[in-house]
């Protein structure tokens, strides 16, 4: 720091701001823990946010009661096709399936924050389980003939690990997933699960040596290499899936010809599933009533009535122990399905959903639904676009459709008897289709980001030739890895000034008011790599001074990538304090490149002296004490490279906790230096009311907002109560509130005159 003692003026300066001096006080680690600590109102809410239905239950209607019928309805009619399907994606009977999304529609009613959210057996967490049974079932042998007590026992640990994240409010964590990661998951998902139902659509799913569990790749080889097994199974297969499209693409087309009718086509179609199961269904009893026990297609066959496998889940070691290592991808899945739909449709429909309260649903909806028999469930993607259309009000629907779900399972089962199972696997086909990411898209994705594009692309690939869960975990992982790289290789700018002014167009109010008293300085960077006018050229400030813009958080995973590019840049535009730092040649370290003997020829004699330093604070929101060890070096490595105490001053500091770092590491304060440059606020007159007058400046030196400099043109003219209050504490006089000020302030100790920049329109 520099040695300058105060003047007569400074002096005159502290006494002018005395009566409205302002001290900040210092942040402090036991008011920071008290903070932490919940006090008992805020534990009341919290106990009450875990219950949102308790905000909007009391002002029920029967409007709301109406939309909430005919959308709960509505999912019920597509859900229990949906739920027998999936339940066979994870290797269960049908009825586990009803189970599930009985389940997820009673329950997440009381703790969710969507009103459009369906849980229940979803494709992707169906094909899953599927795997994980597949790989753990070998290995208990005493379960064998009971894959639901494994299934049931997931879930319940899933449950108790969601859970845990919402009530600790760990929901954030999800935010860390982008969405390239999100759509190369659904996507890859939604190829591997229709490529899965193929051989069950065409009938040759039953050929020697065919196991649709492989990955899709080899699916979809073997599919070819055994697709002389394919039988009438097909023809019901390919016939259901080719009229749902048609059913679809019809009401699509009736609603853009006949816009009037527009909702009764939206209804049409959504029930679609029902109506071609129905459909299908009737064809398969006529067809099949006479050979129930040989029937000429694959049917569902006996599903038992009400609910057969109530009862308290079994957890135990030897079933925890082998479905450890599938935990994680299943948390995920559950997790970026649920929270990705239901922020989208929140913000399709203008609402805001709590994440953490959101896990907490899941997680109980977990927990329990073993108890009915129930396997993981997470929120639907095909269900809640339905729902949502269908005019749903509250969270309330979902009992709409668990009661609808409640008749199916206990009035229902003879009909369920001859559904086809290649129906099913078409509807699953038809499902997952709108799973898969759309060529504009992608194509999105190339155009904003192309590492995430890439990232896309790799989450696909790997889903196809290994399985779904190789798939989440590259995409999280790459994600992860991109955004380290982007903070560790964060680069600050060194920006120059260009005085600006306003051109408001002609006849706008003010557009006569001379350009002069609209003049302002910003500060860009020196390159203009953030889309400047190529033709306009910052100004550099003079004699040795820097100002470096940061433009990420300062910490130890950049630090020294941003020091490193500074202390260069500031090395190539300066010339040492002292030509031979190290004096004989045996004190020179290895590293340094020379010349041997350094003479005043090789030292650019224009160049100025490094004088002082301004860091742009105004990015950096946390600080760290790797980052503020790394600033301590190099204020020490361009001290002994420029052979005295060089200056630092630091612009636009947001926190407290950054300011208390930096005093502490010998930064922004100093013993002999007051501040030289007051930024003020006026803030009215002292008898309480608005003073009418105001501090005029010379617009040429201060912003006509009250910035406040002592300096000879200083005048206060119009009243003598304007209370003019410091924005900034006194006693840290190298911290300011913008580079405006930092520049001056630099200048002005210094000695040197202020420069004037180009103006620019």
């Amino acid at each position: 720091m520099s040695s300058r003692r105060p003047s007569a003026r400074d002096s005159d300066a502290a006494q002018a701001v005395e009566p409205t001096q302002y001290v900040e006080p210092t942040a402090s680690s036991y008011a920071w823990a008290r903070e932490q600590l919940p006090s008992r109102a805020s534990a009341v809410t919290y106990a009450k946010s875990l219950f949102p239905i308790a905000t909007w239950i009391y002002r029920y209607n029967w409007v709301w009661f109406l939309g909430d019928l005919i959308a709960g309805m509505t999912i019920g009619v597509v859900v229990i096709p949906q739920g027998m399907a999936y339940a066979k994606l994870a290797q269960l009977p049908p009825e586990f399936g009803l189970y599930s999304s009985f389940v997820g529609c009673v329950i997440y009613f009381l703790f969710s924050t969507s009103k459009d959210i369906t849980i229940g057996p979803v494709a992707v967490m169906s094909t899953m389980l599927g795997h994980i049974l597949n790989d753990v079932m070998p290995n208990l042998p005493e379960y064998r003939d009971q894959p639901w007590v494994v299934a049931g026992c997931l879930s319940v640990v899933l449950g108790c690990v969601v859970t845990a994240l919402g009530l600790l409010r760990l929901g954030f964590i999800v935010d860390f997933i982008p969405l390239p990661a999100i759509a190369a998951f659904m996507t890859g998902s939604a190829l591997s699960i229709a490529m899965g139902q193929i051989p069950t659509l065409m009938g040759n799913n039953a050929a020697p040596g065919y196991n649709t569990r492989d990955a899709t790749y080899l699916v979809f080889g073997n599919f070819f290499k055994n697709i002389r097994y394919c039988d009438l199974n097909a023809a019901v297969g390919l016939t259901a899936l080719l009229l749902l499209y048609l059913i679809r693409w019809a009401c699509g087309y009736a609603a853009r010809r006949w816009p009037h009718r527009e909702r009764t086509f939206f209804f049409a179609s959504t029930l679609r599933t029902g109506f071609v199961i129905l459909l299908y269904t009737l064809i398969s009893y006529l067809v099949n009533r006479n050979h129930r026990d040989h029937p000429k297609f694959s049917i569902l066959g006996t599903i038992p009535s009400g609910f057969k496998h109530i009862g308290v889940p079994t957890v135990n070691a030897s079933i925890v122990s082998e479905i450890a290592g599938k935990i994680p991808s299943a948390i995920i899945v559950l997790v970026i399905e649920h929270i990705s739909i239901a922020k989208s449709f929140g913000r399709i429909n203008g609402y805001t959903i709590n994440p953490n309260q959101e896990l907490i649903a899941i997680g109980v909806t977990n927990i329990f639904g073993p108890f009915f028999g129930a396997y993981p469930a997470t929120g639907s993607f095909s269900r809640t676009a339905i729902k949502s259309k269908a005019g749903v009000r509250t969270p309330l629907a979902g009992v709409i459709t668990g009661i609808i779900v409640i008749i199916a399972i206990y009035g229902l089962p003879p009909v369920f008897f001859y559904i086809s199972n290649a129906l099913l696997a078409a509807v699953i086909i038809h499902a997952v289709g709108d799973l898969i990411s759309t060529p504009s898209t992608v194509m999105m994705f190339w155009r904003v980001s192309p590492f995430e594009f890439v990232i896309f692309w790799a989450g696909v690939v790997v889903s196809v030739l290994t399985s779904i869960d190789n798939g989440i975990y590259t995409t999280v992982a790459t994600s992860a890895a991109l955004l380290l790289f982007r903070i560790a290789k964060a680069r600050g700018k060194f920006v120059g000034v260009v005085k600006v002014y306003d051109r408001p167009a002609p006849g706008v109010v003010d557009a006569d008011r001379p350009a002069q008293s609209r003049q302002r300085n910003i500060y860009v960077p020196l390159d203009r790599s953030d889309g400047v006018n190529p033709s306009i050229f910052p100004q550099e400030p003079h004699n040795g001074v820097f100002i470096y813009r940061l433009n990420e958080g300062y910490l130890y995973p950049n630090a020294v990538h941003f020091t490193d590019y500074m202390v260069d840049q500031v090395k190539a535009r300066t010339r040492p304090g002292i030509l031979n730092p190290y004096g004989s040649l045996g004190n020179r370290p290895w590293n340094d490149p020379g010349p041997r003997h350094k003479s005043e020829a090789d030292v650019d004699p224009s160049l100025p002296l490094l004088r002082a330093v301004i860091l742009d604070f105004g990015g950096v929101s946390h600080v760290d004490v790797t980052s503020l060890q790394n600033l301590v070096d190099v204020r020490d490595q361009l001290d002994r490279y420029a052979d005295t105490a060089v200056m630092w001053r630091f612009a636009g500091i947001k926190s407290p906790w950054t300011r208390r770092g930096l005093l502490a590491s010998g930064f922004g304060t100093s013993h002999t230096e007051s501040r030289t440059i007051f930024s003020v606020a006026d803030v009215g007159g002292t008898n309480g009311r608005p003073a009418e007058g105001r501090l005029h400046l010379d617009s040429d030196e201060e912003s006509a907002a009250g910035a406040f400099r002592h300096a000879d043109k200083q005048r206060v003219v119009d009243s003598i109560d304007t209370v003019a209050l410091p924005l900034l504490s006194v006693d840290c006089p190298y911290f300011h509130i913008d580079i405006d000020e930092a520049l001056k302030a630099t200048e002005l100790e210094l000695g040197l005159k202020h420069a004037s920049p180009r103006l620019s329109t």
